[in-house]
Order: structure tokens, then sequence, then C-alpha cells
């Protein structure tokens, strides 16, 4: 038998004490951090007669997940980590990074002209409308949704020919599924790959994302949760034109919870998606109190709970604004936050994250509930984990 001293005693003893009060805090944490989280989104669940959600937290690398109702009432199957959701409009930062990667790897310019990756285009406005500019909805007014008579390439490419600009280019924000949808198609066109292909090879399997989708295949349909209409009808996104570059990525809540770790440090990805990620981050112009960057929206942090429901509003979303351009554009930041909603005709989500606190926070969920409430939801709960003696401190 070993004989161990008393100075080796009295070490053991205190690397044991702070090992059992570090689990407890750790428990004390999940406790008041799942106490919260329930708190905040049963009752935006039942005001809103949503049936099921996933909520992913990341905390300093630490994860959470809190689950609630269905995936679908028909079967009654529960939402799990593996839930696969419609991320609606969250799927433009995805396209943005596809973008910044062709850009990083000397594929295009933002700065090209639109024309010159689309020769259809040659002759038309694009001529004069940067890359830039679709990326970040200042084409000069390409409205929300492509008319309903555009139903496929031929007719996208027409309508592209014959449209005019309402304002001149990089002077307002519209915010525009064509407008980021075409910026996606011609970062895929510069490429030379199909857009979904490009997006699975390059980006998701980049990130290490192995239950995220542009199509979700056969052998995972079991986990796609279905939506629900205002009606209550299980429905899920109907195809359209440039539907994947704006509207069309489905995961789960695990799956998009290591996306927002990998916009807040990407050490751990090759160096070209690192820096596609990073020029995601570059802010181009002021509206209010928003910075827009490719994909995010970005605020000052600490922020208020009023600013980010300003810059998620429906005004925002539905009407020109008069933008102040950032020269030089703002480089990436540690001291803010950047956010993204999303929605389909059946399913809406949020994702938000804080680089300085690494701290983040996705909502899933399987019906269309307004984005004030998703807003509140998370502002709610990221205040509550600022609260947490464990989140102190991070860099």
């Amino acid at each position: 038998m070993h004989s161990i001293s008393l100075p080796k005693l009295g070490m053991i003893a205190s690397c044991l004490f702070y090992a059992v009060s570090a689990h407890a805090a750790d428990d004390n944490d999940q406790d008041r951090l799942e106490r919260a989280v329930n708190d905040t989104i049963r009752p935006v669940m039942t005001e809103n007669d949503v049936p099921g959600m996933a909520v992913a937290i990341t905390v300093k690398g630490k994860h959470y997940f809190f689950n609630y109702g269905v995936a679908s009432k028909e079967t009654g199957q529960k939402v799990t980590n593996d839930t696969i959701f419609e991320l609606g409009s969250i799927s433009k930062t995805f396209t943005a990074v596809l973008a910044s990667y062709a850009q990083v790897s000397g594929k295009l310019s933002l700065s090209d002209e639109a024309s010159k990756y689309l020769p259809a285009l040659t002759g038309s406005s694009f001529n004069k409308i940067s890359l830039l500019d679709l990326g970040t909805y200042t084409a000069g007014g390409l409205p929300l949704q492509f008319p309903d008579d555009v139903t496929d390439q031929d007719k996208m490419i027409a309508y592209y020919r014959n449209w005019h600009p309402s304002y001149a280019p990089a002077t307002h924000r519209l915010y525009s599924n064509p407008s980021i949808g075409l910026f996606g198609y011609l970062a895929a066109e510069a490429m030379g790959k199909p857009f979904d292909a490009l997006m699975q090879e390059k980006i998701f399997a980049g990130l290490g994302l192995n239950h995220t989708y542009v199509r979700v295949p056969p052998g995972e349909m079991g986990n796609y949760a279905y939506g629900y209409s205002k009606q209550g009808k299980p429905v899920r996104v109907t195809p359209g034109v440039l539907d994947t570059q704006a509207y069309g990525v489905k995961t789960t809540s695990a799956d998009m919870i290591g996306v927002l770790e990998a916009n807040m440090d990407g050490s751990r990805l090759d160096e070209t998606l690192q820096r596609a990620i990073a020029a995601t981050h570059v802010g181009y112009y002021t509206v209010g109190n928003t910075t827009q960057a490719l994909g995010w929206e970005i605020y000052a942090y600490p922020t208020t709970l009023t600013r980010l429901l300003s810059g998620n509003s429906s005004d925002m979303a539905l009407k020109p604004h008069k933008i102040t351009r950032l020269v030089p554009p703002q480089q990436p930041r540690k001291d803010i936050l950047l956010n993204k909603t999303g929605s389909t005709n059946g399913f809406g989500a949020y994702a938000a994250f804080i680089p300085a606190r690494q701290i983040g926070i996705v909502l899933l969920a399987n019906k269309n509930y307004p984005i004030p409430e998703r807003v509140k939801a998370a502002y709610k709960i990221l205040t509550a984990i600022e609260s947490l003696p464990g989140s102190n401190g991070a860099q």
C-alpha cells in the first residue's frame, strides 16, 4: 500500500471539493435555465397553438436542449433533438456563407455586376446591380416574393430581364427573396455546380451537419416534422423558384446549435470556410438600430428588446427603407448580437448569438407564429442566461 502525505491529502480533498462544487453549480445552472425556458416557451405554445417546439442553447460550448409537444399531431410523434424543422429565411444565412465561400475561393467578387454570371441578364438593369446589392436587399426594390406566374427558370430569367428598379442600387433596403435568391444562384453559377449540390458538399459537410438538408432524403422523412397552417392543417414547404436559396433549408436543433457555435468560433473548420463565415458578419449599412450583414442582422450588444423588435418588425420586412452605407464596411466584432428569423407556411424559427458571451439560441416550431413572440421569448431566455453564474466571464 502506498502512503499519502497530509499535504497531498489536502490537495486531493481540495480538488474533490472544487469538482463537486463545479458539478453542483452546473446542475444549479441547468435547473435555473430549464425553469426559465419552460416558463417562457410553454405559454408561447399555448397562446399561439403551436404543436411542437425545439429549443437549443449553447453557453460557452455547453449545450442545452429542450423539446416540447409533437412533430405530428396525426401520429403523436414527440419532438426530439433529431426532429427536422423548416428554417424558412434562416436559410439565407447558409446562402450567404456559400457566396462568401465563392469569394474567398476567388470565384467571384461581391462588387461584380450580377449580369457577369448570367449572360441572359446582359443589357438588363442587372448590369448596374452588384452581387453585394443582391445579397443585402439593396438592388433597388425587388419584391418580397416572385409574382405567381414565375414558375420555372425561363420565366425567372424573363422576370429579371424585364424588371426595373424603383430606386438607385445601394440606396434603399427592401427585404426580398428574389434578391438573395439570385445572389445564391449566381454564386453557384460562378462555382460551376448546382446550388443544392454545393450547399450539401461545401457548407453542410464542411460544418459537420449530419441532419441538415435542402431536400430531406427518404430515410429521414420519419424525422421531418409536419408544419401546421393557421387552420391547423398539416403542411410542408411548397417548391418554388429559387426556394432553396431563400427559404429551403431543413435541419434539427442539434445541428443548428452547431451552426451558431461555428459562427462564434470557427477554429475547428477549414480555413476557407472559417473566412467565409467571418465574411458574413461584415456590416454594410444601417437601418435604424440594425446593421445589415450577409444573411444576418446585427445589433450592438448589450441591446434592448425594443431594438430587436423594431429590427424584426413587419415594417422592416415589407417596406422600403433608405439606408446609411458604412464606408468602410464594419468588420466582424465580438460585442454584437446577430439574429435571423425564418418562416414558411407551417414553420416559424428564430436564431440569435452573441460572440463576446459565447451564447447562442435557436427556437424551432412547427407553426408560423408571430415573429415578435419569438424575439420576446429568445430575449427573455438570453437575459436569464446572462444571470447564471456559470455564464459570466465568457470572452
